[in-house]
């Protein structure tokens, strides 16, 4: 038996604000979007690499996605890791409202992400024999793991009454779970959450490695307690903040960090910091950095 989802009615009816804003600022503006996931697409790399251990920094990210020179002697695999997952995160932006979520979907943006790194467990599942584990989790047998997939995709889709970002955390935390691949599953699932944003309109989130102790304490909470609280608070101000930073470009706010913005108002920039961490002020990051929009009359 699952807890109860969690998400609060505040929260919904935030997000339900910011989304109808976002939608109606968003028209005739494609070109602007493009540029800010554009310009974020190595914020998303770095930090869902830096998750699983990758020894990139942003800086050396960027240089990669660039194809400039990177000044030390980084490994082929992490080369590989920060492109590939550029590549496939740019094909579900650009692919998101076509395929159906799909068993195949996965598989195919799997072979994506592992190709030449891997290419011998790229694009398919865990085959007999085949055992991970992650931390003290021992994911199910490789002979169960299509089966499991199917099942939480078939759940996914056909729920309706559940909110949105719940039925997204649930996933998230039931792939990783199942951990359906020999590697590659922690990016994979990331690619998911953004792959099901896109298909219901909202902009790509970024989860943080600076956050992933939270992140991580998620999957323990869902693995003890069958509690899905923690993620799906994630994944809320994930979205919450996107939908902050989008907002502010769109309607031309004047960006600026918090600590300027905090010295002008001569408001406390630990304040200010905190209301930033919980989404109660319009504050986002940008390569790490809080800013906030001063909207402009």
């Amino acid at each position: 038996m699952v807890a109860a989802m969690a998400t609060t009615n505040t929260t919904k009816d935030v997000t339900k604000v910011l989304k109808t804003k976002y939608d109606q600022l968003s028209k005739g503006k494609a070109s602007l979007l493009k540029l800010i996931d554009e310009s974020e697409l190595s914020e998303s790399v770095f930090n869902s690499n830096a998750i699983e251990n990758s020894t990139l920094t942003l800086k050396e990210t960027e240089r990669i996605l660039m194809e400039l020179q990177v000044s030390r002697n980084v490994s082929v695999r992490e080369v590989f890791e920060a492109k590939n997952l550029a590549r496939v995160l740019e094909y579900i932006r650009n692919k998101s409202v076509e395929p159906v979520f799909s068993i195949e979907l996965i598989i195919l943006l799997h072979k994506m992400l592992m190709g030449n790194i891997n290419d011998v467990i790229a694009g398919r599942f865990r085959k007999k024999g085949e055992y991970v584990r992650v931390g003290t989790h021992i994911a199910p047998a490789p002979e169960h793991v299509e089966r499991m997939i199917e099942a939480i995709i078939s759940d996914y889709t056909a729920d309706h009454s559940v909110y949105f970002t719940d039925k997204i955390a649930r996933f998230h935390l039931d792939f990783e779970t199942i951990h359906p691949f020999c590697d590659g599953n922690g990016r994979m699932g990331r690619v998911v959450i953004n792959y099901q944003l896109a298909r219901l309109g909202f902009p790509n989130v970024i989860i943080r490695d600076k956050e992933k102790q939270p992140y991580y304490e998620a999957f323990g909470e869902y693995k003890d307690l069958k509690k899905t609280k923690t993620m799906e608070k994630i994944i809320s101000l994930a979205l919450i903040e996107s939908l902050h930073k989008r907002i502010a470009y769109l309607q031309g706010d004047k960006i600026g960090t918090l600590a300027d913005y905090a010295k002008a108002q001569k408001k406390s920039i630990n304040t200010l910091l905190n209301a930033a961490r919980r989404q109660t002020i319009p504050a986002f990051r940008e390569k790490g950095v809080w800013k906030i929009g001063e909207y402009k009359a």
